[in-house]
C-alpha cells in the first residue's frame, strides 16, 4: 500500500499541467540547431522532415531556393510572420524553431493559443543572404527598403503572401547591432515597435493595437531581462515594410533581437526573444484587436546609440611626438568557407577622442605597449595591433 501510495505521489510530481505554468519555465531550445548561423539547406530538411503536413513553398529567391510558409491553427485571428529578410538576423528563424518545440511538450498551451489564432510564419524570406550571412540578398537589394521597387524576387513572394488574406496581425521579426543599449548601461536585448504610419507619427488606432500587444510583451519580460527592453525609432522610413503594411492598415509589429551581455553567439537572446514571440502571439490572441494597455508601451525606454564592442582607453602610440588616444573597435560577423558558426572579425571604427561611446569590453591601456606594424590604427580595418605590458 506504501509502494502504491509513493508511485502516486511520484507520479503526480512528474506529470505537470503545462496550462498554469509561465512559458519561460518549460522554454527549449531546438537541439537541431545549436549555432547562430542556420544553414537554408539543413533549414529546408528540417522542415520536410518534421512540419511537411504544415508547410508550403511560396516561392524562390534569385538562386532558387525555396521559401517555405508554415501554417498552424485553427483560430479566427489570422497572423502573418516573416523571418530573416535580412539574411544575418537568425534570431526570428530559431524563436520559431524554440517555439515548435516547446509547444510540442506543452500541448495544453499549444492547443489554448492556436485555437485561438491560425499563424502564417514565413522562414527565411531571404534564404541567399542567409547562406552568405549577408543583411542584402544574392543581387545586393535590401528587401526592407524594396516594398515600392519590387526589384527583388522575394519581396513580391512577401506582398503576394499578405494579398492572400486578411491578417490582423503581423509581425516583423529583425535583429539590431550590438551598439544599442536602454540606457547607456544596459543592452537591448530585445527592442520593438509600434511603426508610423506617416511622417508626422501620427497616434492611430493600429499603432495602438500593435502597441497594446507589446505591452504585454513588456510586462511579461521586464522582471526576467530587467533594463533590457528598448523601444526602436518611430521615424517614418517611406520604402520600409513594415512601415507600409501598417500604412495600408495592417497592425505590424516590429521585433528586434540585439545584445546579451558575454554572448556574441545570442543564445541568451534567443530565449528571451522566443518567450516573447510566444507572449505577443498570446496577447493577440486574448486582445483579439482591443487597445487596452497601450499606455504602457510609452514607459519602455527608446534605444540608445552609446557602445562599441571594446574601447582601448589610453593607447600610447608609436609617434615622435606624445599621442595617446583611444581606439573603438567593433566585430563583424563573417561566415567563412567549412565552418558551422559564424567567426567575429574585429574591426578598428573610431580613433581618438572616445569618451561619448562606452564599450562593452574596456581595456585600459595606461603604461602599456602599442605593437603593430603602423604608427597609426587603420579605420575601418582588422585590427592588426596588440597590446603588451
Amino acid at each position: 500500500m506504501l509502494i502504491l501510495f509513493s508511485l502516486k505521489k511520484w507520479l503526480n510530481l512528474t506529470l505537470v499541467n503545462y496550462s498554469t505554468m509561465n512559458f519561460e519555465k518549460i522554454y527549449l531550445q531546438n537541439p537541431d540547431f545549436p549555432n547562430r548561423y542556420i544553414s537554408p539547406e539543413k533549414l529546408f530538411s528540417y522542415l520536410q522532415s518534421n512540419h511537411s503536413d504544415y508547410i508550403q513553398e511560396i516561392g524562390t529567391s534569385y538562386l532558387e531556393k525555396p521559401i517555405y510558409k508554415l501554417s498552424i491553427g485553427t483560430g479566427t485571428i489570422n497572423v502573418l510572420a516573416w523571418s530573416q529578410m535580412h539574411g544575418n538576423e537568425s534570431n526570428a528563424t530559431h524563436a520559431m524553431l524554440d517555439l515548435l518545440v516547446t509547444l510540442d511538450k506543452a500541448p495544453e498551451l499549444k492547443e489554448e493559443l492556436f485555437n485561438k489564432i491560425k499563424l502564417d510564419f514565413i522562414f527565411m524570406l531571404n534564404p541567399d543572404g542567409s547562406e552568405k550571412w549577408t543583411r542584402l540578398n544574392a543581387v545586393e537589394i535590401d528587401l526592407n527598403r524594396d516594398f515600392h521597387n519590387e526589384s527583388s524576387k522575394e519581396i513580391k513572394f512577401l506582398k503576394k503572401a499578405v494579398a492572400s488574406t486578411k491578417y490582423d496581425y503581423a509581425l516583423n521579426l529583425h535583429e539590431q547591432r550590438t551598439i544599442f543599449t536602454t540606457d547607456g548601461v544596459h543592452p537591448a536585448t530585445l527592442s520593438f515597435l509600434a511603426p508610423s504610419e506617416n511622417y508626422e507619427r501620427t497616434l492611430t488606432e493600429n499603432r495602438k493595437k500593435c502597441m497594446a500587444v507589446i505591452a504585454e510583451v513588456y510586462n511579461h519580460l521586464k522582471e526576467l531581462i530587467p533594463n533590457q527592453i528598448g523601444r526602436y525609432s518611430d521615424e517614418f522610413y517611406p520604402t520600409s515594410t513594415g512601415d507600409n503594411f501598417i500604412k495600408a492598415g495592417m497592425p505590424t509589429i516590429l521585433f528586434e533581437g540585439g545584445h546579451f551581455i558575454d554572448d556574441y553567439t545570442r543564445k541568451g537572446t534567443r530565449k528571451y526573444y522566443t518567450i516573447a514571440l510566444y507572449y505577443a502571439l498570446k496577447a493577440i490572441s486574448e486582445l483579439n484587436s482591443d487597445t487596452a494597455g497601450w499606455e504602457t508601451y510609452l514607459e519602455i525606454p527608446e534605444n540608445q546609440e552609446t557602445h562599441y564592442d571594446i574601447v582601448y582607453r589610453n593607447v600610447k602610440l608609436n609617434t615622435d611626438h606624445e599621442c595617446i588616444l583611444d581606439v573603438a573597435v567593433q566585430y563583424r560577423e563573417i561566415k567563412e568557407e567549412g565552418k558551422d558558426e559564424i567567426s567575429f572579425v574585429p574591426f578598428v571604427m573610431e580613433v581618438g577622442d572616445v569618451r561619448r561611446r562606452k564599450g562593452w569590453l574596456e581595456i585600459d591601456c595606461t603604461g602599456k605597449k602599442f605593437i603593430s606594424a603602423t604608427k597609426y590604427p587603420k579605420l575601418d580595418a582588422v585590427v592588426d595591433f596588440k597590446i603588451e605590458d
